[in-house]
């Protein structure tokens, strides 16, 4: 009878079996954009007169930068880059197996949250250190219900 190590000790696996599903599921805000493996909750605050886009990546991201990240916006006849507010930041361990949260302020300007807010998205990419993840617009179907009907 013959065994491979990896019958006998299994095999060490880095990937969780979190899915884009079970993200959207757990956080009770509606997804900006959605990836193969990883959520983005966005949105839109100022303080001070500041505008930031603020975003929050749930899932397999685990990061430690230095140097920033990047934000793109590609849209119908758009395109929107952003520079993140902070050089520096790191992603979090949460409570399930494998699933990060990465949170990073992007400084925009209030002539281009005009023109964010007329645009028709039709993805969202985030750069940082070697990832490159692209996120496709989420968009919620309201069920209609019987009263409306």
């Amino acid at each position: 009878m013959a065994f491979s190590l990896s019958q006998l000790f299994g095999t060490k696996s880095s990937k969780s079996n979190d899915s884009i599903e079970a993200i959207i599921n757990d956080v009770e805000n509606n997804p900006f954009g959605v990836a193969d493996t990883n959520v983005l909750f966005a949105g839109l605050n100022e303080l001070g007169g500041y505008h930031f886009f603020q975003t929050v990546i749930v899932g397999d991201l685990n990061v430690k930068c230095k140097n920033g990240a990047k934000l793109t916006f590609i849209g119908d006849d758009f395109k929107l880059k952003l520079e993140a507010d902070m050089p520096e930041f790191e992603s979090e361990s949460s409570e399930v197996k494998g699933r990060h949260i990465t949170k990073i302020d992007f400084q925009i300007e209030e002539s281009e949250v005009q023109k964010l807010d007329s645009a028709t998205l039709r993805s969202i990419q985030i750069k940082v250190k070697k990832h490159d993840i692209s996120f496709s617009k989420y968009v919620v179907i309201e069920e209609i219900s019987d009263e409306e009907e």
